[in-house]
């Protein structure tokens, strides 16, 4: 049944957990690769699918710009015209329109925004911002929501708070539940406990298939962040996915799931890739580095990805430095791959009860901070 979620085990906060959606089962604890324009920079279709994500995040304001939701709708779905079978789950796009604070006004109605492309100027209203999602057709689409960076003042988080949750509400009328398109709503209120509180509570009482914790990864320091996400991820309904936006690194990784937290999205491996860092058991390894001009030897002798089993790290180097194209997809699937294959690590030491062991070792060593 589309929207079921099930909790399959237990390890002290963590949770290992299963969600039906219309294109397969999201096992969790898991990590969404970005592919915020319909595509996973650097890499083809079949490359992605090969490295066996249970779901890709695509970014509804960034759609909606190009080519459309006409289009994409007319060309039969995001899943055909991006060439990805498995879930899709779209940023409602808020996040981006926030981002541009000289180019928008927001209000009850929603936000008028000039694009980034052209200058011309949109609305996105709650309610447009679902059903564009409902007609790219994906998975899961995020509910509408206002994020404020941080620091921010009290009233302007509780102004962020009363906000969403109005949003969330005509969000959730626009985009009933019983669909293949999910609803996730997004709970706000900075590093302020009592606020998440509230509008965790607000959000309850308006019934989504899942929630998420936007609002962090925004200028707090990790540690402010750590502690604040162990503190609000327990509010958060039991028996929904809980789901941690725009997060992050290793270390924030394992943090969150031991504060029981399920699915992640982060750009840093892609992006890192590009930049020419790997992360690798062994720490981030940085391409112009001239210590791997003639390492002769994988960029991590832990990593049986097909990068690390082909070429080596003063091979990558010469890519990178000769800004060979190549690089940017060897670099891809390695990071992809290395993100990937830690949630697997993860959810099966949930499973087996040998969590807290996996958590201790990995906040140990040096590839926790990569």
């Amino acid at each position: 049944m589309t929207g079921a979620f099930a909790v399959v085990a237990r390890d002290g906060g963590a949770r290992a957990g299963e969600l039906a959606t219309a294109h397969g089962v999201v096992r969790t604890p898991a990590f969404m690769p970005v592919g915020t324009a319909a595509s996973v920079k650097g890499l083809a279709p079949w490359e992605l699918e090969r490295l066996g994500p249970e779901m890709v995040l695509a970014n509804t304001y960034h759609l909606l710009l190009r080519p459309g939701a006409d289009t994409i709708e007319r060309l039969g779905g995001l899943h055909r015209f991006m060439g990805w079978p498995g879930p899709i789950l779209t940023d409602s796009g808020g996040f981006q329109v926030f981002s541009l604070a000289a180019r928008r006004r927001i209000d009850d109605g929603g936000v008028t925004f000039r694009s980034h492309i052209d200058g011309a100027e949109l609305s996105l209203t709650p309610e447009g911002c679902v059903e564009t999602q409902r007609r790219l057709g994906v998975d899961v689409a995020m509910a509408l929501d206002v994020c404020p960076a941080l620091p921010a003042s009290e009233a302007e988080l509780e102004a962020a708070v009363a906000m969403t949750s109005r949003w969330a509400a005509r969000c959730r009328a626009a985009l009933p539940p019983g669909g293949d398109t999910m609803l996730f709503g997004i709970v706000q209120g900075g590093l302020d406990l009592a606020l998440r509180r509230r509008s965790a509570e607000e959000l309850a009482a308006v019934g989504f298939e899942g929630y998420a914790l936007g609002g962090f990864s925004v200028g707090e320091p990790p540690a402010a962040m750590w502690g604040a996400v162990a503190e609000a991820a327990p509010l958060l309904p039991e028996r929904r996915p809980r789901y941690l936006m725009g997060v992050g690194t290793p270390r924030d990784i394992v943090h969150a799931v031991a504060a029981g937290v399920d699915l992640f999205d982060c750009v840093m491996p892609t992006r890192n890739a590009r930049n020419g860092l790997l992360h690798t058991s062994r720490g981030p390894v940085v391409l112009k580095n001239a210590r791997w001009k003639g390492a002769d030897e994988p960029p991590d002798p832990a990593c049986d990805c097909p990068t690390c089993r082909r070429c080596s790290v003063a091979y990558l180097r010469h890519l990178y430095l000769a800004r060979e194209a190549a690089v940017v997809v060897l670099a891809t699937v390695h990071n992809l791959h290395f993100f990937l294959s830690l949630m697997r690590r993860i959810r099966w030491a949930i499973m087996t009860g040998r969590f807290a062991a996996l958590r201790d070792g990995l906040l140990a060593a040096e590839v926790a901070g990569g």
